[in-house]
């Protein structure tokens, strides 16, 4: 079970940018690795998931072509890319990782049933 650690998170206007990080004390290469955002009052939801070993990527459909998930072996993180943020892009962002067998399927990557590791997360502030 990996520690997850998230930084980057703030405060940002409609139309900016933000980087997320999440740093791993172990990065397989043959994992699944996501990142999970929960709006105030709201479920938690599948934004983006990346395939260690094959680089294979998921995004939920409201964040294709603004958000872009992106890994760093050497340094064992997983970044995710915010551009052309929109208010509804609000809410504490999480860091999770399981087994590679998860990212087989969009519907299994993007899901909060089968990550085994979470960090605490980090908040994300869209103002309009």
């Amino acid at each position: 079970q990996a520690h997850l650690v998230e930084s980057g998170g703030g405060s940002a206007q409609a139309g900016g940018s933000l980087t997320l990080s999440c740093e791993a004390s172990s990065f397989s290469d043959s994992a699944c690795m996501a990142w999970f955002r929960q709006p105030p009052g709201d479920e938690r939801e599948g934004v983006a998931a990346i395939h260690t070993g094959t680089n294979t990527t998921y995004y939920h459909d409201s964040v294709k072509g603004r958000l872009t998930i992106s890994q760093s072996r050497s340094k064992s993180t997983v970044f995710l890319q915010m551009n052309s943020l929109k208010p509804e892009d609000t809410g504490m962002y999480y860091c999770a990782a399981a087994n590679g067998w998860l990212c087989l399927h969009a519907t299994d990557a993007l899901g909060v049933v089968g990550y085994t590791s979470w960090g605490q997360g980090t908040q994300v502030t869209v103002s309009s």
